[in-house]
């Protein structure tokens, strides 16, 4: 009897020893678990706030995008308009050496006319000396007659 009664201080021992070490083990599991359950919100914040981050992105992204596609428009207009400007300066080229050429050939034609100019009024002066001359000797013949 003593020794079934040993035995049995002995099992409640146990069992005390086995019941506190189940009441510190649930405890730390409730622990863990609180643990787990924040980590988990921590988690799904994190997540939430990533989400809301890439949507972010993504809008940033399309308006970037979008902005990029503007921007190629007024790139090849202005290629356009440079390209049209350069056929213009091409021609405004080509014509300004014909005027140039058509200038030149004037400011010749241009001396060479005054040249003429003034041999007509050298010939004319001298024309104009003879007819006085002829006039005076006309005029001479008159009275002679």
């Amino acid at each position: 009897l003593a020794v079934q009664q040993q035995e049995i201080n002995k099992l409640m021992h146990r069992r005390n020893a086995v019941e506190e070490e189940n009441a510190c083990l649930k405890n730390e599991f409730s622990t863990l678990n609180q643990k787990f359950k924040d980590k988990s919100q921590e988690l799904k914040d994190t997540e939430e706030c990533a989400q809301k981050k890439e949507e972010q992105n993504r809008l940033v992204i399309k308006k970037l995008e979008e902005k990029n596609k503007e921007l190629n428009i007024c790139c090849a207009d202005l290629l356009s308009d440079l390209e049209k400007l350069r056929k213009q300066e091409a021609q405004w080229k080509t014509a300004k050496s014909g005027d140039d050429a058509r200038i030149k050939n004037l400011e010749t034609d241009l001396v060479e006319t005054r040249e003429h100019m003034k041999e007509l009024c050298s010939i004319c002066s001298n024309l104009s000396s003879q007819v006085a001359v002829k006039q005076e000797e006309l005029f001479q013949k008159d009275c002679d007659v």
